[in-house]
């Protein structure tokens, strides 16, 4: 009943800037937290970025200043803005929303994953 589309991924240089969305399709009430993670080969997946319905946000130590989550309620999306990339930044990056899909039942869903692939 909820499907998770991301884009924006791809293949650039150190120093440069990528936008990824993330946009949520079903039936559904609301969206409650957006959230994105990162996982490179051999390691765990790890909390890049979140941002709640009153648009609090939180990040992780490695991207502060350099990262920013946003969300659209609107087009129920949520959007990754990193700038500055580091090869250290390369991984796949996974959205996860929480969303409400009956009454009082709350759901994880998970995107697909984009790669993002940052060169020296």
């Amino acid at each position: 009943q909820v499907q998770l589309v991301e884009s924006g991924g791809g293949l650039v240089q150190a120093g440069e800037s990528l936008r990824l969305s993330c946009a949520a399709s079903g039936r559904f009430f609301s969206i409650n937290t957006m959230g994105w993670y990162r996982q490179a080969p051999g390691r765990q997946r790890d909390l890049v970025a979140g941002i709640t319905r009153g648009g609090s946000t939180n990040y992780a130590d490695s991207v502060k200043g350099r990262f920013t989550i946003s969300r659209d309620n609107s087009k129920n999306t949520v959007y990754l803005q990193m700038n500055s990339l580091k090869p250290e930044d390369t991984a796949v990056y996974y959205c996860n929303l929480r969303i409400r899909t009956g009454y009082s039942i709350d759901s994880d869903y998970w995107g697909q994953g984009t790669q993002v692939t940052v060169s020296s």
